[in-house]
């Protein structure tokens, strides 16, 4: 009995240092910038919401950066109906993901089609990284979880 109650008295080994965080492999953001005229704005809202309602975002890690409405014009003069919309993706694989998904290329950009609802150039950039004085103060430009791009079905290339 006396041995057994020292035994359990004796301090514990230490414990395992938890695993470290799982390399993401879709871990160098980019900027999708979407920028044009818009000349139907009734029918680009229903192509908005049908993005909303795709999920396609959610599960690639898309969201906007901005919401598409001039707050100020700094220098000079843009037409009417032009509009510029960006939105954050965790790499460019993602980006691609979303352009080239199925539901995107046959269910919503007809949407905004035949008439065209507006004339829109789309570039993706890769993000710029944080200035080393600003870390800490504004956010790491990081994903801390995976959004895996092979779940969303593609159109042929």
């Amino acid at each position: 009995m006396i041995t057994a109650l020292l035994f359990a008295m004796q301090p514990l080994p230490p414990a395992a240092p938890p695993p470290p965080p799982p390399q993401l492999t879709c871990d160098r953001p980019v900027v999708m910038v979407v920028t044009g005229i818009t000349y139907d704005r009734e029918r680009m809202l229903a192509y908005a919401r049908a993005i909303a309602d795709s999920e396609l975002y959610q599960k690639l890690g898309g969201y906007y950066l901005n919401v598409p409405r001039t707050l100020a014009t700094l220098e000079g003069d843009a037409p009417a109906g032009h509009t510029t919309l960006l939105v954050r993706f965790p790499c460019l694989e993602n980006a691609r993901a979303f352009w080239n998904s199925r539901v995107y290329q046959e269910e919503i950009i007809p949407l905004r089609q035949n008439p065209s609802a507006g004339d829109y150039i789309v570039d993706v950039y890769p993000e710029a990284p944080l200035r080393e004085d600003l870390v800490g103060d504004v956010g790491d430009n990081g994903y801390r979880t995976e959004f895996p791009a092979d779940g969303i079905e593609q159109v042929s290339e």
